[in-house]
């Protein structure tokens, strides 16, 4: 995976609050891979948020114009995002956006960019006060995506994925297809608080790995919107291996055997390993969000 050395960043798509906190509302829903139907489910099932790492907020103290100006500083061009974690987000970021962008225009709409928000510990939401155990989560509330970047290394030791550039990227772009699920009004199924196989949350959850899927195939013709050459500049076949390991090491029934020795299909989510990989490779194989469809 290897970005346009020379292209500048637009780092005004990701608030970087780490090591602060930012002033939250009142506690709705939101949610993420262990996040945003989880969420939804759990408040409509009668679990506190607080149990979930979500809690109710209240005022905190502000982001400091330091750790604001952190990936500011840091993030300038695609060589940046090349070596550095948080500067490789703002890259995908940029790439995906600008895809969804071209992609709804074409379409004939209009895409409203959402911007991504790095935190570690603990932020507030428009969805509640979150810790980073909820793991990567958007938020329908404020429309962002939240990110703490400890996630990744959880992801290699904790739920066993191989890890890599573009398992990060493949998250990333996974909450955007909520975020793109949320414009066009399809996210709000999810909240008949209903679990499953056949569930719209297990749905849901799906389409936003097609959509994952349907970015990854345009990623390297899609035209940054500064220079008008793409950002993401190579992306390998290992590179979407790890990515299909990735949605198959956040699979319902892995991360069941793994955590409770035993997989209940009755209270899935999120769909199942292969569920998960089945449909980021129709959205990579096909480049078509139509194809997307998880509710046939």
């Amino acid at each position: 995976m290897q970005f346009d050395d020379d292209a500048p960043l637009d780092t005004s798509e990701v608030q970087d609050v780490r090591g602060s906190r930012i002033p939250g509302g009142r506690a709705t829903v939101g949610g993420g891979i262990a996040g945003v139907i989880a969420l939804l489910l759990a408040l409509f099932l009668g679990v506190g948020p607080d149990q979930l790492g979500l809690s109710s907020g209240g005022d905190e103290p502000a982001a400091t114009a330091s750790s604001l100006a952190q990936v500011q500083q840091t993030c300038r061009t695609g060589r940046d995002a090349n070596t550095k974690d948080d500067c490789r987000i703002v890259a995908v970021v940029n790439s995906v956006q600008d895809y969804w962008s071209e992609e709804f225009r074409r379409r004939g709409g209009t895409y409203t960019p959402s911007p991504t928000v790095l935190f570690s510990g603990r932020v507030n939401t428009a969805c509640g006060a979150a810790s980073a155990a909820v793991g990567p989560f958007y938020c329908p509330g404020d429309r962002k995506v939240y990110l703490d970047l400890g996630f990744f290394d959880e992801l290699r030791t904790k739920f066993g994925a191989s890890g890599g550039a573009f398992a990060q990227a493949y998250v990333v772009a996974h909450e955007y297809g909520h975020h793109v699920q949320d414009l066009l009004g399809t996210l709000r199924r999810a909240q008949d608080g209903r679990t499953g196989v056949n569930s719209n949350a297990v749905r849901v959850e799906l389409q936003a790995d097609c959509y994952a899927g349907v970015w990854a195939r345009h990623a390297t013709t899609t035209r940054d919107s500064a220079t008008g050459r793409p950002l993401l500049t190579d992306l390998t076949d290992a590179d979407i291996r790890d990515g299909l390991d990735a949605a198959a090491a956040v699979g319902d029934d892995r991360i069941q055997e793994r955590f409770q020795g035993r997989v209940t299909p009755e209270s899935w989510t999120h769909g199942s390993a292969a569920q998960r990989q089945q449909w980021f490779d129709t959205g990579y194989r096909s480049g078509d969000m139509d194809r997307c469809d998880t509710f046939r």
